[in-house]
């Protein structure tokens, strides 16, 4: 990913998603040549010149403080996820360039694995900001079955979802899903503009991927920390998840993904007959 590049288009993506009027604006009058605001109208509400704020899009931020950007931060009405996406971004293209970030382990520890492994009631995995899944406890692993089924090493949540026909019909709202993958994809590329693995999976998606390329251009951004999933498994069929997503301090770029039901609902009766399916040995007669 070009920073420079990345950060005109994410600029230019945030303004076009704002009118006049809702930054405080007269109504402007006559036909307008862009959609959204103008450079100049987002320099006057953030209080810099025209000039500056040209440049700051163009991606040179040299002298840039923290107080022009959030300025901008509150002119275009940008929210948490797409604060820290700027913040990355303006240091990319910075004179001294992006902080190399410590390579996030491939592997996740024993200690982590065995707390997994102890979460027996709940699926429950362990990824990192690529969206690869690193370990799993063996109903995380029967819950996203599908995801595993790719013979590559590690699983990708982004792979299944934009290149395995099952992932429409295992996603219950798949184009949510989509926006989520690609959004998230998008704030770890800024982070991490270094990720060679990243960039290799990104140039896959967007090669093989009409949905993903089309995405990938909006410049959305997410931080993917808790939420509710519907799925369609083919061995118990619908479930309603809940998720929450905790960070491995221990382990910079690795989270742990845990999924619950509500108690008493058909879903908590789903996931216990998921849980019966993987403890019943397997007769390969059948």
């Amino acid at each position: 990913m070009d920073a420079k590049e990345e950060l005109r288009e994410f600029l230019i993506s945030r303004r076009a998603k704002l009118t006049p009027q809702e930054v405080g604006l007269p109504s402007p009058g006559g036909r307008r040549r862009v959609t959204g605001l103008r450079r100049e109208e987002v320099a006057l509400c953030a209080g810099i010149s025209v000039e500056y704020y040209t440049r700051l899009e163009r991606g040179s931020t040299k002298g840039v403080s923290d107080d022009v950007l959030e300025a901008v931060v509150r002119t275009l009405r940008l929210d948490e996820a797409e604060r820290l996406h700027l913040y990355h971004l303006a240091r990319a293209v910075g004179p001294s360039g992006p902080a190399r970030r410590r390579a996030s382990a491939e592997r996740v520890r024993p200690t982590v694995q065995r707390i997994l492994d102890a979460m027996g009631e709940v699926p429950a995995y362990v990824r990192n900001g690529r969206l690869d899944i690193l370990a799993a406890n063996r109903l995380g692993e029967a819950l996203y079955r599908d995801v595993f089924d790719d013979p590559a090493r590690p699983a990708n949540m982004g792979r299944f979802a934009f290149l395995d026909p099952r992932a429409k019909v295992f996603f219950a709202d798949w184009d949510q899903i989509a926006d989520d993958v690609v959004a998230v994809l998008h704030a770890e590329a800024g982070r991490d503009p270094f990720d060679k693995r990243l960039s290799d999976l990104i140039g896959e998606l967007s090669t093989r991927s009409d949905e993903f390329r089309r995405r990938w251009a909006t410049h959305d951004v997410k931080l993917h920390r808790t939420g509710r999933k519907t799925l369609h498994h083919p061995v118990v069929g619908d479930l309603t998840l809940d998720y929450e997503a905790f960070e491995l301090a221990g382990d910079p770029g690795q989270r742990l993904n845990v999924y619950t039901a509500e108690p008493g609902s058909p879903s908590q009766d789903a996931l216990a007959l998921l849980a019966s399916w993987i403890a019943t040995p397997t007769d390969t007669t059948t």
